[in-house]
């Protein structure tokens, strides 16, 4: 699969989630099997451009090409500079946001609110295919099917999308309306898949490697993006690839292999965030590990009181350790999982 210049490993891709998919997580999930990744959202504010949290997403050193930066904003004027500003980063690829439901993106009218304003939603993706074509940059775009149940037009955005020269687009099966409530569903998907030539990537709700393959074959879709099932399991992305590659399961990762991929991670994370937010921001990542674990709740209570990077590394290699004395290989935490995914879906 291509998008524009770009052959990509595979068709199994990494969602952007703010706060989750900085430059540490996609250099990670890169290294376990996602064949894409996307940055989070950068903001078209000109003025918050020089601001530490738009210089981190702008941050791309020792990345694995394709660079593929999201960007997020209400103006045509204002998203085509921000689409320059980041290319002039190192961005690659350069993704449209009209997905986000966050009340606070919306509320700015950007996001996933894009999609009430169809004259306006249309401008921004030709004013940031018109920036980005002399600089050779595809664009993509990621969307819901719609504002509401009663507004369902993500085929009618994405066929204009499709000829303002947009390469792939991305459906998130739920509405703005939904935000992560109840199921997703395919069958919008499937009908922007049948409306474009372009390639289109099917999200939500794709949480094991028999779901990719369940999605891929009620939309026709070309790929599958994974967000929230990667938070704390990032190795799901080499799963689901092998598994649409041979229709065999991989055995469970190795617990000491998880340990070390834990603590290369945190290493990372926190030479990019720096100590003091480092700490703070790494402790979600080592939740989300952790939680169906024995011992993982009362571990992770105990995580949010240490302030000290080699401490927290020190205390998740003894955590796993323990681990390893019970288990050689990770537990199958997937009703555990399913369980917190319903309980995040009931209070989105």
């Amino acid at each position: 699969m291509n998008i524009g210049p770009y052959e990509l490993a595979n068709n199994v891709f990494a969602a952007p989630m703010a706060g989750v998919t900085d430059r540490p997580f996609r250099r990670l999930v890169k290294q376990l099997g996602a064949g894409y990744a996307v940055s989070e959202m950068v903001t078209s504010r000109r003025d918050l451009w020089n601001s530490l949290k738009t210089s981190r997403r702008a941050n791309h050193d020792g990345e694995v090409a394709p660079i593929a930066v999201q960007i997020a904003g209400t103006d045509a004027a204002m998203m085509a500079d921000a689409a320059a500003y980041n290319i002039e980063r190192g961005a690659q690829i350069i993704d449209i946001n009209m997905g986000c439901p966050a009340k606070k993106v919306c509320n700015k009218w950007a996001g996933s609110a894009l999609m009430q304003d169809e004259p306006l939603a249309i401008s921004i993706v030709q004013a940031v295919v018109r920036a980005c074509e002399p600089h050779g940059v595809p664009v993509t775009l990621k969307m819901r099917t719609g504002w509401c149940n009663e507004a369902r037009n993500a085929v009618v955005l994405a066929r204009a999308a499709e000829q303002a020269g947009v390469r792939m687009v991305t459906v998130h099966g739920r509405t703005r309306e939904q935000g992560y409530k109840g199921r997703a569903e395919y069958a919008t998907i499937a009908a922007v898949k049948a409306a474009l030539r372009i390639p289109v990537v099917a999200n939500g709700d794709i949480d094991s490697p028999q779901k990719a393959r369940e999605v891929l074959d009620a939309t026709g879709a070309d790929a599958v993006m994974i967000g929230r099932a990667a938070q704390g399991r990032p190795w799901i992305f080499r799963e689901v690839a092998h598994y649409l590659a041979t229709g065999t399961l991989l055995a469970a990762p190795l617990v000491a292999e998880v340990r070390r991929v834990l603590l290369e991670h945190l290493e990372d994370h926190h030479a990019f965030y720096g100590e003091f937010t480092g700490v703070r921001t790494a402790r979600k990542h080592i939740g989300w590990y952790v939680r169906a674990l024995p011992g993982g709740e009362e571990f992770r209570r105990g995580m949010n009181l240490i302030d000290d990077s080699r401490q927290q590394v020190d205390a998740v290699a003894a955590f796993f350790d323990r681990l390893a004395d019970i288990t050689d290989r990770m537990p199958d935490t997937s009703a555990y999982d399913q369980e917190h995914e319903d309980a995040d879906s009931a209070i989105a």
